[in-house]
């Protein structure tokens, strides 16, 4: 093999000052709802995360992503929010937020919070008020829109959740847009109010001290004023939902959230160091992805969705992120994930009958190589599979509406497994808002820190990787062709460059190191001469 012969350019070179500790990051998510109980009610809180929190710095992350914890009818549990500034009873208090944060950035690890600008519940008393009459203050803080001629609505619009994207409302004699659940009113970010609003409260969270956003769906945030019908999409793919249909051009990605964005990012420039990523999933996604992260006054980075619906990793899904963001001076800094609350869990997805552990661990050293930030989801770290979840314990709107066509994104909300030995797994001693599946319980935290060889402890030690070795934070990434089925790629530059070797398939490849490199990392290899499936290195020049 030629390790010079790159399918891609060097990468723009970047700074990694403490203000962009960010930069090649790794992040852990945190469900609340899931990760720890500690008043014994069934369902994860702020104060059960505050006492895990010594387990999540162990790993070693810069951050940890919390998902949402305010105040919410949990009709799509927290994502539609009722009370931007108040935490849900069910989690906790503000105080027990604060206790928390604290607590965190004393071990070292920041905190970053999830907050959902594109819509609310239908429960906040913004949308109480709008409501209410045609005339009032809060009038055009969402939007509405007239009956066709014959009743039906405005457009042709459909919501992820399946359905049209609008409900009649008989108090205003008009319908009301949501691209989720009805319960979900679409802001209408077009009103400058509605913006300073949102400004506002992402200042409340500054001044009591999260290092970051994520910014939930931001693509969403704005529609098209004229509300023209999308076209339907040509015929073929997978197609479980009405608006799987359709090519989302006019609900969505409007040509003027940049704007809005740069609004955010003048506003987290007052504080130093502090971290905006935008989620962005679609049939746009990559170019979004660029358009709200280019140049210095957008958000810092955006959250891809390559990944997380993947029914195999290919060599063409690393290929195609890496050649997507080859680092190109004023282009923006990409976010990859293998698994979240949303997206069934990698290794269920991906092993494909072969060994899980192996498969979860390789999944974990080819994450931590990846150009970007990296956010690594609760249970990652163990090697968690996809949770069964019987249809009578569903509680994900999406999966009981679409049942059995899609699983929806329960299995992989379950409870953090704890303690193997213990009534649900050491979550709580009550029956917990969704089952712990027993497929869990031998890789629950306690039976791994017992276990040298477990996939936590290899965690521990992979994410390690990225503060031993700056090119793995913020080096280029070039592809190698090796004329293999090996995934081959460099990270960095010169002397300093790393090489990454990994086996996706389920054959052993014939393959030696090259002269004058050397190992430096490694997961299921076996002898020399060969890469076995599932196998994976890192390499220096010279290293011993």
């Amino acid at each position: 093999m030629t390790i010079d012969s790159l399918a891609n350019t060097a990468a723009y070179p970047v700074s990694a000052s403490s203000a962009e500790w960010w930069r090649g990051a790794v992040i852990y998510q945190v469900y609340p709802r899931s990760y720890a109980d500690s008043n014994d009610d069934g369902v994860g809180d702020l104060r059960g995360v505050a006492a895990r929190l010594e387990h999540i710095a162990s790993l070693g992350v810069q951050a940890i992503w919390l998902s949402p914890f305010f105040a919410s009818p949990m009709k799509d549990f927290g994502y539609d929010v009722s009370d931007y500034r108040d935490v849900d009873p069910i989690f906790g208090t503000l105080a027990d937020f604060d206790v928390l944060i604290e607590k965190a950035h004393r071990l070292g690890v920041k905190i970053i919070i999830d907050l959902v600008f594109s819509h609310t519940s239908d429960e906040h008393a913004w949308f109480a008020q709008s409501r209410e009459s045609r005339d009032n203050p809060y009038t055009d803080w969402y939007v509405w829109a007239d009956a066709k001629p014959d009743g039906s609505p405005p457009s042709n619009w459909q919501s992820v959740f399946g359905g049209p994207a609008w409900t009649w409302d008989a108090r205003r004699g008009q319908y009301y847009m949501h691209n989720f659940l009805a319960s979900q009113p679409q802001l209408n970010l077009h009103n400058p109010k509605v913006q300073e609003a949102l400004l506002d409260i992402t200042r409340f969270w500054l001044e009591r001290g999260v290092d970051g956003f994520r910014f939930d769906a931001i693509n969403f945030s704005m529609h098209d004023p004229a509300l023209r019908d999308n076209p339907p999409l040509p015929p073929g793919g997978k197609r479980t939902r009405p608006f799987d249909f359709q090519d989302k051009v006019f609900n969505q990605g409007h040509p003027d959230i940049p704007q809005f964005l740069s609004r955010l990012r003048a506003l987290t420039d007052q504080y130093e160091g502090r971290f905006s990523v935008a989620e962005i999933g679609g049939d746009r996604a990559d170019e979004e992805m660029k358009l709200f992260t280019a140049g210095e006054d957008r958000l810092n980075s955006a959250y891809s969705f390559l990944y997380l619906y993947a029914d195999e990793l290919k060599d063409e899904l690393v290929r195609f992120g890496a050649t997507s963001w080859p680092g190109h001076e004023g282009e923006g800094w990409p976010s990859w994930t293998f698994s979240n609350h949303d997206a069934p869990r990698a290794v269920s997805r991906w092993a494909r009958g072969r060994d899980r552990k192996a498969f979860a661990e390789m999944g974990l050293l080819l994450l931590m190589t990846l150009r970007g930030n990296v956010f690594v989801y609760q249970g990652e770290e163990l090697g968690l599979p996809q949770a069964h979840v019987p249809f009578e314990r569903l509680v994900d709107p999406e999966a009981i509406a679409n049942w059995p066509q899609t699983l929806g994104r329960d299995g992989a909300r379950t409870p953090m497994p704890w303690t193997a030995g213990a009534v649900n797994a050491g979550f709580s001693t009550v029956e917990p808002w969704l089952p712990v599946d027993p497929e869990h319980l031998p890789l629950a935290v306690d039976a791994q820190e017992a276990d040298p060889a477990s996939t936590l402890h290899v965690a521990r030690r992979l994410i390690g990787l990225r503060a031993k070795w700056p090119a793995l934070r913020t080096g280029g990434m070039h592809l190698v062709d090796t004329n293999t089925p090996l995934l081959v790629f460099e990270r960095g530059e010169g002397e300093a460059a790393m090489l990454c070797v990994f086996n996706i398939g389920f054959e052993a490849v014939a393959w030696d190191l090259p002269e004058g490199w050397a190992v430096v990392d490694s997961v299921n290899l076996g002898a020399p001469g060969s890469v076995p499936p599932l196998g994976g290195l890192l390499a220096k020049r010279g290293a011993a």
